[in-house]
């Protein structure tokens, strides 16, 4: 029997995970304070290093109590430990400065301001009462600020704020709240607001207060003013008047598509929309998301203005989570300003989101009437986040960035060094190795030069923070994107860097399964269904059933191929999806048909000749246009001022019969050619798959319209009709195949309807459902699959 350990021990711990920027060397150093141990903690490259020095009971229950209450912000992912020979010191226990170097520390996402700094904000007596940039270890910027790793004020955009001598006291005692806070600040050492009015007059001084009691005013009265957040800037104005929220929505050149709205708090909140307790959760969460909520009726509800959210029952809405939001609505005693405020981004449509303060001038000029600006630099910028609840309380996020970003996803089986490029809508990127993988902020759409630069910034600013340095680059295999465009360029610039295209609806797939934590060994059933996605034959796919794992796919099934009139170009036109689905189908044009009564004789004219020769026109198989085609043969969408818009007005007018007994369309389908699908062969492309008729349920639908049937329940009937088709192909699959786990993910699930139908009757069906819930499922999630299916090792490359 050894005898126990009487002299002091000394032992080395290392912690990993979110453990910088949180508060934690504070943390340890109280813990360790407590009991009198000796020592220090440092950041490193790859988290935080302790050495802990004293009687080996003590140093015992250091690390037992180590990581059972960390601080709020931090996430301990894996804990280490080494014994060392004690060197007898006895002093206090210190926190040592931090050497810059890269590594695979985990960075938290920017936080909403905490409850105990929004009481000091409000407190007269309090140093830093109105102070817009308070902050504290458990709150505030982080991602944004961050310039480089390990987490420490020179390496932010707070490195040019020197502390005054009363930060400085806060920032290097162990006790306070505010000890190692990075952007600690005061009113005395800044960052400081100010306000630049559009009159030409430049930079008016001000205090922080005028600045925030004139930009309230100006909201008032009906102006749009800029407003410099942590990740970028807002248009904002007040929601609730009719002639402000139109002169945005013409400046920006918005079309008819949705404004999110910022509400003073959530009283407010519950006036404009009925929250469930998990909606209400969500929005008051330290990640401030927008959330999708249901609109109260006009008589029960805060009156937006009209063209707020045009032809939707939803609104998007979120809470303040700056000081500057805070102070902005007000606290009591001020002036009051409007509740309610439209928060859209600061940019033109197509364009990035503004962060420099000299670009905001020039970009946002003739779009703002003020700017509401600090000088605080923001490292990089971060979107809102966007999220609906479903049901059953679980979120489905729509838009990964402010909140989440740059919280790393556990990757089911390690990846090479990687950089996903995802596509060109929705941009976001990825960056992964081994078994960690991390999202960029949400970018947009690479339409243009400025959204290019800003994914290769954004890329620069999450290498730097994650320590990856990208071995292989994945993108889309569709030759006309201008984000595989860019990922064949750096492939070609760096060496020992290769290029792997990935096909879209595999991505997706690979996406799904790898959020979820399936190692890919047993393929899934993945039901992909989007708008567009470059196919194997050349042609436009989304609506695709794929046998699937990461290292390949075959298609089981589609639907049946329409032609995509113009191309690309041809989805704003819904009417013409609509005619191009009745001509595949064989379907006559009718001359009361809402689609055709839209179209001119001559714009009639020249799409049949286009259809008959065949002149640009792709054929598709998506069910995003096959969505938007429903959507006009009823008479809800002709003409798309925006991506999906006639597909989000369709499930919006299915929503008002969805809980009727309304019955649904049925689908043909084609029997899949003998010896196919088996199961045991490789998952490699196939030559012909399983076909989803379309002629059997435009029949049906066309039938309806003559009998005069609602357009609610016209439209309800094709909703439960595709997933009724989905549940049976979903049958087919398994008879063949054997497999029973089904991936539901595309953009097209983003349609609360369709995707709570199908999973409700798949798992009724025995199926295991896989739906996404933080990755988004359209392809904002995308470069999380072309992650997994590029850089995970072969067998060979691992044997």
């Amino acid at each position: 029997m050894t005898a126990p350990t009487t002299g002091p021990v000394r032992r080395r711990i290392t912690v990993r995970g979110t453990v910088q920027g949180v508060g934690f060397r504070p943390y340890v150093h109280r813990l360790a304070a407590d009991l009198a141990l000796a020592g220090f903690v440092s950041n490193t490259a790859n988290g935080v290093l302790i050495e802990v020095e004293g009687p080996a009971g003590e140093v015992g229950r250091f690390f037992d109590q180590l990581a059972e209450q960390p601080p709020p912000l931090a996430t301990v992912t894996g804990v280490g430990c080494e014994d060392l020979p004690a060197t007898g010191i006895t002093g206090p226990f210190t926190i040592r400065p931090t050497e810059r170097s890269t590594g695979r520390t985990q960075l938290p996402p920017d936080t909403a301001t905490c409850a105990d700094c929004l009481r000091e904000l409000a407190d007269p007596d309090d140093r830093r009462h109105r102070h817009p940039f308070i902050t504290c270890t458990h709150c505030g910027p982080r991602f944004t600020v961050a310039t480089g790793m390990p987490y420490d004020r020179a390496a932010t955009t707070m490195a040019g704020f020197p502390m005054c001598p009363s930060c400085a006291r806060e920032y290097g005692a162990p006790a306070d709240r505010r000890f190692h806070a990075q952007p600690v600040a005061c009113p005395d050492c800044g960052p400081r607001l100010r306000l630049v009015p559009a009159d030409g007059t430049g930079v008016r001084p001000a205090r922080d207060a005028d600045a925030l009691t004139t930009a309230r005013a100006l909201l008032a009265a009906g102006r749009i003013v800029a407003v410099k957040g942590v990740g970028g800037y807002h248009l904002a104005c007040d929601a609730t008047d009719a002639r402000a929220v139109a002169t945005l929505r013409t400046r920006k050149e918005r079309g008819g598509k949705a404004f999110a709205v910022m509400c003073a708090d959530l009283d407010t909140a519950e006036r404009i929309a009925a929250l469930s307790d998990a909606e209400r959760a969500a929005l008051t969460s330290a990640r401030r998301p927008i959330v999708l909520l249901r609109r109260r009726t006009p008589a029960d509800r805060l009156r937006l203005a009209d063209q707020v959210c045009p032809g939707s029952p939803h609104v998007g809405v979120m809470l303040p989570y700056t000081p500057v939001h805070t102070l902005l609505f007000g606290l009591p005693g001020d002036t009051p300003g409007p509740r309610v405020l439209v928060m859209t981004s600061g940019n033109r449509s197509g364009e990035p989101i503004v962060t420099d303060d000299a670009e905001a001038l020039t970009r946002l000029a003739g779009l703002a009437d003020a700017w509401l600006a600090h000088d605080r630099p923001i490292a990089s910028p971060c979107d809102d986040s966007l999220l609906r609840v479903r049901p059953d309380g679980t979120e489905q996020v729509l838009r990964r960035s402010r909140g989440y970003v740059p919280r790393p996803l556990r990757l089911p089986v390690p990846v090479r060094p990687a950089l996903a490029v995802g596509g060109d809508l929705k941009n976001a990127l990825c960056v992964g190795e081994g078994d960690l993988a991390w999202f960029g902020p949400h970018i947009g759409d690479m339409g243009d030069l400025a959204t290019l630069e800003a994914a290769e910034r954004a890329e620069r600013h999450l290498s730097r923070l994650t320590g990856v340095t990208p071995r292989l680059i994945a993108a889309d295999r569709h030759p006309g994107y201008h984000s595989t465009g860019s990922a064949r360029r750096r492939a070609s610039q760096l060496t020992s860097t290769s290029l792997e295209l990935v096909q879209h609806h595999h991505a997706h797939i690979a996406s799904a399964m790898a959020e979820h934590g399936l190692d890919g060994t047993t393929p899934v059933i993945g039901i992909a269904f989007d708008g567009t996605g470059y196919g194997d034959d050349d042609t436009v796919w989304g609506g695709e059933v794929l046998l699937a794992d990461y290292t390949g796919y075959r298609r089981f099934a589609h639907l049946t191929p329409a032609p995509l009139p113009g191309g690309d170009a041809g989805v704003a036109n819904p009417c013409r999806l609509a005619l191009a689905r009745l001509w595949a189908a064989g379907l006559p044009w009718e001359r009361d048909l809402p689609s055709v009564v839209t179209c001119s004789e001559s714009e009639l004219a020249v799409l049949g000749r286009q259809l008959e020769r065949q002149v640009a026109c792709v054929p598709t198989s998506s069910m995003g246009r096959l969505f938007d085609a429903v959507s006009s043969l009823i008479g809800v969408c002709h003409r798309a001022g925006y991506e999906a818009q006639a597909a989000l007005e369709l499930e919006a007018v299915a929503t008002e019969a969805w809980h009727a007994d309304t019955g649904a369309y049925r689908f043909g389908f084609r029997t899949l050619p003998s010896g196919e699908a088996s199961a045991r062969q490789p998952l490699g492309r196939l030559s012909r798959a399983g076909r989803w008729e379309i002629a059997p349920p435009l029949h049906a639908l066309l039938a309806d319209l003559r009998r005069g049937t609602p357009t609610p329940v016209l439209a309800a009937r094709f909703h439960r009709g595709v997933a009724r088709a989905v549940t049976e192909i979903c049958r087919r699959a398994r008879g063949t195949t054997g497999l029973t786990t089904v991936a539901l993910t595309g953009g097209v699930f983003a349609n609360a309807l369709l995707e709570e139908e199908c999973a409700a009757l798949l798992v009724a069906d025995r199926f295991t459902v896989l739906r996404h819930g933080e990755v988004p499922p359209n392809d904002g999630g995308l470069a999380l699959g072309q992650l997994m299916v590029a850089a995970t090792p072969t067998n060979d490359e691992t044997e």
